[in-house]
């Protein structure tokens, strides 16, 4: 085996992304699909330098803007929908006010 083979890689990708939205559109709807799959990998392109590092930041802001979203639902006897992407939305606002260079991995200069 030579290499990887792109288009299988991105047929599985593209399946399991349709999958995961024909889910979740009805268990919590388009609009929180639509909100956790475009807020958290916006916020993590700027603390991110690799596409492996945005995946993690990726996850990791969608996971906090969930335990956010959920708390302030509890807390203020809100709905959980609008709760969890108003967070994602806040924590977009944050990475923005955020310095870039601060979280980036440092990469080698070669030249």
């Amino acid at each position: 085996m030579r290499g990887v083979p792109v288009l299988r890689v991105q047929v599985i990708t593209t399946l399991l992304m349709a999958f995961a939205i024909a889910f979740g559109m009805k268990i919590v709807g388009a609009v929180m699909i639509t909100a956790l799959l475009i807020i958290p990998p916006a916020a993590a392109r700027r603390l991110s330098r690799t596409p492996e590092m945005m995946i993690f930041w990726t996850a990791l802001l969608a996971l906090f803007a969930v335990a956010i979203g959920l708390g302030a639902s509890l807390w203020w006897d809100t709905p959980s929908g609008p709760s969890i992407v108003v967070a994602a939305a806040a924590l977009f606002l944050l990475t923005r006010l955020i310095p870039p260079q601060r979280f980036r991995l440092a990469v080698p200069d070669i030249s």
